[in-house]
């Protein structure tokens, strides 16, 4: 059945739990390390985790590691991958792929002259969610899309993060950190995107932590955190994009799908699963069953899906599909500056739909 992909993890901050959780779940991830330049933190992950504690340096020498997982803030990404590539491992980054374009495309270079992969999450579109109305699509049971909507409205991170600062920080704000989540489904569901619009507002200039040991305190706000966009498709959809921080409360879906012969609700992009619902004309809404997917994914799914590819480089949560939602992101950011419809220069090829797989066991050889 092969040896299990061997992983580094950079970064144990409050994403790093999940991250762990599923690697204790399968026998497909072996955590070889764990650092964090809080080294409290670190040990505090490997006790919770029962894995070893190495210093950065250390763990990137480790001969046993083949990818580092980067959950350092946005801002770290790109050092961090840079170095982990210059020792020859893999590379798999929390979104966004990098904190700018420019970032991200230095080490997808430094990635190929090495010989060695990038990843990016999210890889919660590897779910039986997201997965399992991307088939209905493709079997046509709402017709040629026409059009999406895509809608994340919350009060903001402070509510509930107790060190929130980098969500307000250049690399930060609603679209670069939850907009990686709904444009990854997108662009599973309806292909690449060509050319965007964008408006973005900052409504604020500090934000109040609201819980922890900093709570009152009050954290600058340098990045937009209202922004809403339009977005074409290669496929010739378009997808009405609104992202933000200044929502207290919403009752709109997450995703809508809708086609010239019905509509799709697809479940939550930041969750692995939920139910998928279609309408076709003249009929009810309907709840369809899971069709394909990772069924009980968690964080790390894509690390699993490159555990089991041939050449355990390869993963569905791919660098060409972060760095284009990436681009697609920074272009909204550019366009709601310029007032005007701007073209994203990149794309990306989708990759295959993921059969219907338990991420636990191992699929037969």
């Amino acid at each position: 059945m092969g040896e299990p992909l061997r992983v580094g993890v950079v970064g144990c901050g409050v994403i790093s739990n999940a991250y762990l959780t599923t690697a204790a779940g399968t026998d497909e991830l072996e955590i070889v390390a764990v650092a964090d330049l809080d080294r409290t933190r670190a040990e505090d992950a490997g006790r919770r985790h029962d894995v070893p504690v190495l210093d950065l340096p250390d763990l990137l020498a480790h001969d046993g590691v083949e990818w580092v997982l980067d959950l350092t803030t946005p801002g770290a990404h790109e050092e961090v991958a840079l170095a982990a590539i210059a020792h020859g491992r893999s590379v798999y980054n929390e979104k966004p792929l990098c904190a700018t374009v420019a970032q991200a495309r230095r080490v997808v270079d430094a990635a190929t002259a090495a010989g060695v992969s990038v990843g990016g999450a999210p890889d919660t579109v590897l779910g039986t969610g997201v997965q399992t109305a991307r088939a209905a699509v493709e079997s046509g049971a709402i017709g040629r899309p026409v059009a999406a909507t895509a809608t994340m409205a919350s009060g903001g991170h402070e509510s509930w993060h107790p060190h929130p600062d980098f969500y307000y920080a250049p690399g930060g704000g609603p679209l670069l950190d939850m907009g990686p989540y709904y444009l990854t489904a997108l662009v599973h569901l309806l292909g690449p995107v060509t050319a965007v619009q964008g408006v973005a507002t900052r409504p604020r200039a500090h934000r109040t932590i609201g819980q922890g040991p900093r709570a009152g305190e009050q954290v600058p706000v340098d990045v937009a955190t209202h922004v809403t966009a339009l977005v074409e498709h290669a496929s010739g959809a378009v997808t009405t994009l609104l992202m933000s921080f200044d929502a207290p409360a919403s009752l709109a879906r997450p995703l809508e799908i809708h086609g010239e012969q019905g509509s799709l609700l697809v479940p939550d992009p930041n969750r692995f699963d939920g139910d998928v619902q279609v309408h076709a004309r003249g009929d009810e809404w309907r709840t369809l069953p899971p069709s394909a997917g990772y069924a009980g994914a968690g964080r790390g799914a894509g690390l699993v899906d490159a555990a089991r590819s041939a050449d355990r480089r390869t993963t569905r949560a791919s660098a060409d599909v972060a760095l284009h939602v990436l681009d697609t992101m920074e272009t909204v950011l550019r366009a709601a500056d310029a007032g005007a419809r701007l073209e994203v220069a990149s794309t990306c090829d989708v990759p295959p739909l993921v059969p219907l797989t338990d991420l636990a066991s191992r699929p037969e050889a």
